[in-house]
C-alpha cells in the first residue's frame, strides 16, 4: 500500500482543520436544543439562497447543457432533499424542546415479523397533494416495541452535551445532496463534529457547500476540505479523528479500511482493520427490479419500461441504487413486449455525457463478459439472456454505469415472486434497495403473501410500484444497507443516513407508489392523483418543476401549489 502523504501545506491544512473541530466540539456541547434548531433552521435558508449557484454548479461537472430538462434531476436530488431534511430535523428539535417524542403525531402501526412500522409518508397536507398514491414507512427491527420506537427518537439530541468527538465524511461525487446530509447525520444524530472531504468530482460545489453549511462552520462544528485521495488517507488515519463515514463502492471501503493489494486482501481475509476506528458508510450494490408476471395492458408495459429506464438512467446510470438488473418470468405470456418496450426506453432516453470516472472501462468490461450484450446507443447496454445457472458478474459486481440485464425466472406470479426474492437475497450482490412492479390486481391476488416477500427481502429499502430513490428523497425515511454487515463482508454498508425523525433502530424503509400514472390511475380506480413523476428521465419538464418544488420547500405555502401541478402535468 502507498503510504505517500499529501504536500506539507495541505498537512498543515488538514491538522488545523482538525485542531478547529476538537475545539468546536465543546462550542457544539454548549449548544441547546434551541440553538441547534437555530441553527438547522439557517442552514435551511441558507440552502434556499443557494439553491440556484448549486444547481449551476452541479450542471457544470455533469456537463448538463443550459435548458435541458435533466437540470430536474439536480434540483430534486441537490438542494430539494437538504432543505426537506433541515425542515423535519428542525421539527425534531422542536418536539424535544417541548418535551415530546419526535414521532408524535405519526402513526405507528404492527408489521410482519413482530415489527412495528412508522408512516412517514404522508405526513402532512402538503405530502397529500405532492406526492398522491406515494406512501412511506419505516420498519423497526423485530422486537423494537411503539412505545420504544417513541421514547428513544431524537438519538444524540436526547442528550445534546455528550458529544461524539470528531468525524470524517468521505463525500459522495454522484448525488449532490449526499455530502451535506451525511454532515447533518453526523451532526445531529450522533453528535459529532464534522470534517467534510469532498469527492475531487464535486470541488466545483465548495463555495456552495460552504455557504450552505456556514452557520455549522461558523461555530467550529464543520470544515470542508478537498483533494486526492492522499488527504482522504491522511485525514481518515489523523490521530484526533474518532469516527469515519463514507459513500462509495465497496472495493473503495476496502481499499480505506484494510489498505490495497496482497496485503489489504491479507489484512481483510484475516479480519485486521489497517484502520482502527470505527467506520460507517452507505455503498452501492447490484439493485434488482423485480417484474411480477400479471395481465397488463400496452399503456402499463410502456409506462413501466420507462420507469425501469429511469431506475437505470437516472444520474446517467451513476447512483448507488440504480437498478442494474430486471427480473422477469420466463412464463410471462407478455414477456417479450415489455422487454421490447424497455429497450426502446433505453433508447430514447436523453443523450448525456459519461461525466464519472472510468464509467467507459466499466461498459467496456461488461461488453466483453457478455456475448449478447447489445449496445443500444448513448454508451447504453443492454444484457439479455443471462444463464440463471451462471449469470456471471451482472449480479455480483456494480458497473455503476449504464449497463442493465436481464435475468429470467420461471413460474406463475406466485412462484416467481418466491424464487426472486431467493434470488435477490443469495445471489445479488449489496442490500441498498430492491424494486418491486406489480399489477394491482396481482397484488390482490397475492394477498399476504406480498406483504410475507416484502418482510423477506433483506434490503435497505423496498420500494412498491415506486422506485427506491423516493425513500432517498424522503426527509423522515432511513437510507442505508440492511442492517448487519461487518467490516469484512461489508456489503452496501454499515449503519443509515437521513432519518431525520432520529429513530434508534431502525431495519429498512418500505416504499409504495401507484401503478399507474392520472389520469390513467385515476380512470382504472387508484387513489393517486400524481402524474408521471418529476424524476423520470423523460419527463419534458423536469427542470421546471423541480425548480418549483426547490422553490416551495423553501417556504411552503397554497399560492405556489397551481405552478408545481401545471409544470408536473405537462411531463
Amino acid at each position: 500500500m502507498t503510504t505517500l502523504q499529501p504536500p506539507i501545506e495541505q498537512v498543515w491544512e488538514i491538522d488545523r482543520a482538525v485542531d478547529d473541530l476538537v475545539r468546536g466540539e465543546a462550542a457544539w456541547a454548549a449548544c441547546g436544543l434551541a440553538k441547534r434548531r437555530e441553527l438547522i433552521e439557517r442552514v435551511h435558508a441558507a440552502t434556499a439562497e443557494q439553491a440556484e449557484a448549486w444547481v449551476r454548479a452541479a450542471a457544470a461537472y455533469k456537463r448538463l447543457p443550459e435548458g435541458s430538462p435533466l437540470l430536474g434531476e439536480e434540483w430534486i436530488t441537490g438542494p430539494y432533499p437538504v432543505l426537506t431534511s433541515a425542515g423535519t430535523l428542525a421539527s425534531t428539535i422542536g418536539a424535544l424542546e417541548a418535551g415530546r417524542s419526535p414521532v408524535d403525531g405519526f402513526s405507528v402501526r404492527p408489521a410482519p415479523g413482530g415489527r412495528v412500522a412508522v408512516r412517514v409518508l404522508p405526513h402532512s397536507v402538503w405530502d397529500r397533494l405532492l406526492l398522491s398514491g406515494f406512501s412511506a414507512e419505516v420498519w423497526m427491527r423485530p422486537g423494537v416495541t411503539k412505545r420504544a420506537v417513541r421514547s428513544r427518537a431524537g438519538l444524540g439530541q436526547r442528550r445534546p452535551t455528550l458529544t461524539g468527538g470528531v468525524g470524517v465524511v468521505l463525500g459522495a461525487g454522484n448525488i449532490t445532496s449526499i455530502p451535506v446530509l451525511d454532515v447533518l447525520y453526523e451532526l445531529y444524530a450522533h453528535n459529532r463534529v464534522v470534517a467534510l472531504k469532498l469527492n475531487p468530482v464535486t470541488d466545483g460545489l465548495f463555495e456552495v457547500f460552504s455557504r450552505v453549511l456556514a452557520p455549522l462552520i461558523d461555530i467550529g462544528a464543520v470544515r470542508i476540505l478537498t483533494g486526492g485521495a492522499d488527504v482522504g488517507r491522511y485525514l481518515v488515519h489523523h490521530p484526533k479523528v474518532g469516527h469515519v463515514h463514507m459513500t462509495g463502492s465497496a472495493a473503495t471501503h476496502d481499499a480505506i479500511v484494510f489498505g490495497t493489494g496482497e496485503e489489504g486482501a491479507a489484512r481483510k481475509k484475516a479480519g485486521t482493520p489497517l484502520l482502527d476506528k470505527p467506520v460507517t458508510s452507505e455503498l452501492g450494490g447490484v439493485s434488482p427490479t423485480i417484474v411480477v408476471p400479471g395481465a397488463w395492458s400496452e399503456a402499463d408495459l410502456r409506462y413501466q419500461a420507462e420507469h425501469i429506464a429511469t431506475q437505470k438512467l437516472h444520474n446517467g446510470g451513476y447512483n448507488c441504487v440504480a437498478s442494474q438488473v430486471v427480473v422477469v418470468g420466463s412464463d410471462w405470456p407478455q414477456k417479450d413486449r415489455f422487454l421490447a418496450h424497455v429497450r426502446r426506453a433505453l433508447s430514447e432516453a436523453p443523450a448525456r455525457p459519461a461525466y464519472y470516472p472510468g464509467s467507459d472501462g466499466r461498459v467496456e468490461g461488461a461488453v466483453a463478459s457478455y456475448a449478447g450484450a447489445e449496445r443500444i446507443g448513448g454508451g447504453r447496454v443492454l444484457i439479455e439472456g443471462l444463464d440463471a445457472a451462471d449469470p456471471g458478474p451482472a449480479l455480483t459486481s456494480e458497473y455503476f454505469a449504464p449497463v442493465l440485464a436481464v435475468l429470467e425466472i420461471p413460474g406463475d406470479a406466485g412462484t416467481f415472486l418466491t424464487e426472486a426474492v431467493r434470488a435477490a437475497n443469495e445471489r445479488f450482490a449489496g442490500t441498498l434497495g430492491v424494486n418491486l412492479i406489480a399489477h394491482p390486481r396481482t397484488i390482490a391476488r397475492l394477498g399476504s403473501s406480498l406483504d410475507d416477500a416484502i418482510a423477506d427481502l433483506r434490503y435497505g429499502t423496498v420500494a412498491l410500484n415506486a422506485w427506491t430513490g423516493v425513500g432517498y428523497l424522503t426527509a423522515a425515511a432511513t437510507w442505508g444497507a440492511f442492517p448487519g454487515h461487518t467490516l469484512d463482508d461489508v456489503q452496501s454498508g454499515i449503519g443509515v443516513v437521513h432519518n431525520a425523525l432520529l429513530l434508534d433502530a431502525p431495519e429498512r424503509t418500505v416504499v409504495r407508489g401507484p401503478f399507474r400514472p392520472a389520469p390513467r390511475s385515476v380512470l382504472h380506480g387508484e387513489l393517486a392523483l400524481s402524474p408521471k413523476p418529476p424524476w423520470f428521465v423523460d419527463n419534458r419538464t423536469a427542470a421546471t418543476t423541480g425548480r418549483r418544488l426547490v422553490d416551495f420547500a423553501a417556504a411552503p405555502r397554497w399560492s405556489a401549489l397551481p405552478g408545481i401541478f401545471a409544470s408536473a402535468l405537462r411531463g
